[in-house]
């Protein structure tokens, strides 16, 4: 029987933001200086016709979706039409449940036929399907964040048997070797139910980053935000490093990460990090960096807590073995972890941890906990630069998702100024003191966004059906 909570999609509007970086920020191949935030609102109904809006917003990171050698331009181009695409499919579907059970039918049917369709109209150009998945996010969130307030309860509050049609053997039952293993099982048995106060928080040392005024190479912003790397651990309290190799460069790398460890060591960071982002195609290039920290610099060695997506994101175009790698330090996936299909072939490759984003879609997100904390294997919460509304599904998900060690957080970083709306109401999820965010502020029904309260001028939206 259906549950009298069920809701249905009756309106969907799309916006876009534009956000410059006052510093670049460069990862693998690619450097960032802009990123365009879809920012969406989501009216749901119920059978009584009672209905509520729900936001959702994520970051369409070009480079980090797709990264191809294909112009920047046509690339965020294409995101941002398959993005008008989608509105108006969320708009069309008629499918009604909980949100989770809406967001995965459209997830597994819907987008699979739209990327197919638009892809069809594209040609050369090709979206991959983590680039459709990212575009397809901020309606996912908003779809909880509208169900959490029409029920006038948190969102995370909604993912057990009192709300949800079905358990999570409909979704990962038949695929798992063991049978009947989720019987009777919801997302919520494998989630924090209490909301900490606050959270351990990641600074990212991007490749582009200043460590010192050796690295200096240009005009130093004049922001009133730091620069070098001393100074931000300084002002915030930082404890936790995540450092951004290039992967194709093992004495580059090396060094990189010594003079991040010498510096960590010297103001008291407690754990790092290593983001190789995508570009390593062989085991031994890993290994033989952490080998050689091991025998040369055993105290930074000490402080890396995990190694974070060295290999190619399609892992099932390159199946590599990584049980040498893991054997030496927790090995995360991150691009290659789409949903949890690709983590369990991560698994049974050898990766022991899973990165969650926001931006692969919160239903996604759920499942892939779910499954992997099943098996025994670790979870993190890493960013993808949110700022603005993006911020707030993602730290709630560190929260709630039992993490390794908190959560990242580096738009105050690269555009701090573009959460000033924002930060006025929840200032604890904006800025970082004593190496933590304070999720004090979030309360209230779906994701606790207090939308009334925040002061932004949207854009004319670039689609609107019934909001």
């Amino acid at each position: 029987m259906p549950h009298s909570t069920d809701i249905r999609v009756k309106g969907v509007a799309l916006y876009f933001i534009p956000v410059e970086t006052r510093v670049p920020l460069k990862f693998g191949m690619e450097t960032l200086t802009s990123v365009t935030c879809a920012r969406v609102a989501v009216r749901v109904e119920n059978s009584k016709g009672d209905s509520a809006i729900g936001w959702g917003e994520t970051p369409l990171s070009v480079q980090w979706v797709w990264p191809e050698d294909i112009p920047y331009e046509v690339r965020h181009n294409a995101m941002k039409a398959f993005a008008h695409k989608l509105a108006k499919a969320w708009a069309d579907f008629g499918v009604s449940g909980h949100s989770f059970e809406i967001g995965h039918a459209f997830i597994e049917g819907r987008l699979s036929e739209l990327r197919y369709e638009f892809n069809a109209t594209q040609v050369p150009v090709s979206l991959p399907g983590l680039a459709a998945l990212v575009v397809c996010s901020p309606f996912d969130i908003a779809l909880h964040d509208a169900y959490g307030q029409l029920l006038g309860i948190p969102a995370y509050a909604t993912y057990n048997s009192q709300f949800m049609n079905y358990d999570l053997s409909s979704y990962l039952e038949g695929h798992d070797e063991k049978t009947h293993r989720f019987k009777g099982i919801y997302p919520e048995n494998y989630l924090n139910k209490k909301l900490p106060q606050t959270l351990p928080v990641w600074h990212l040392v991007g490749g582009k980053d200043w460590i010192d005024v050796a690295d200096q190479d240009g005009e130093v912003p004049d922001d009133g935000y730091p620069v070098f790397l001393r100074d931000w651990i300084r002002r915030d309290g930082l404890k936790c490093l995540k450092v951004k190799l290039q992967g194709n460069n093992s004495e580059w790398d090396r060094a990189r990460l010594l003079r991040v460890g010498q510096v960590a060591e010297e103001e008291g960071v407690d754990w790092l990090t290593t983001d190789f982002n995508c570009t390593v195609t062989n085991p031994d290039y890993v290994n033989d960096i952490l080998d050689r920290f091991l025998r040369d610099h055993p105290a930074v060695y000490q402080r890396i807590l995990y190694v974070e997506q060295p290999f190619p994101y399609d892992i099932q175009k390159h199946p590599i073995d990584v049980h040498s790698v893991s054997a030496r330090k927790p090995l995360f996936m991150d691009e290659s972890a789409h949903d949890w299909r690709l983590v369990r072939i991560g698994r049974s490759l050898g990766w022991t941890g899973v990165a969650l984003k926001t931006c692969k879609t919160q239903t996604g997100a759920l499942l892939s906990q779910a499954w992997a904390k099943e098996h025994g294997m670790t979870i993190m919460v890493q960013d993808l630069t949110n700022p603005m509304l993006a911020q707030i599904p993602h730290v709630l998900l560190g929260a709630h998702a039992d993490t390794i060690m908190g959560v990242e957080s580096n738009a105050m970083q690269f555009y701090p100024e573009a959460s000033r709306p924002e930060a006025v109401v929840h200032p604890g999820l904006y800025e970082r003191r004593d190496g933590v965010l304070n999720l004090s502020s979030l309360y209230g029904p779906g994701f606790g966004y207090q939308v009334d309260k925040i002061a932004r001028q949207l854009p004319e939206p670039e689609f609107n059906f019934n909001i």
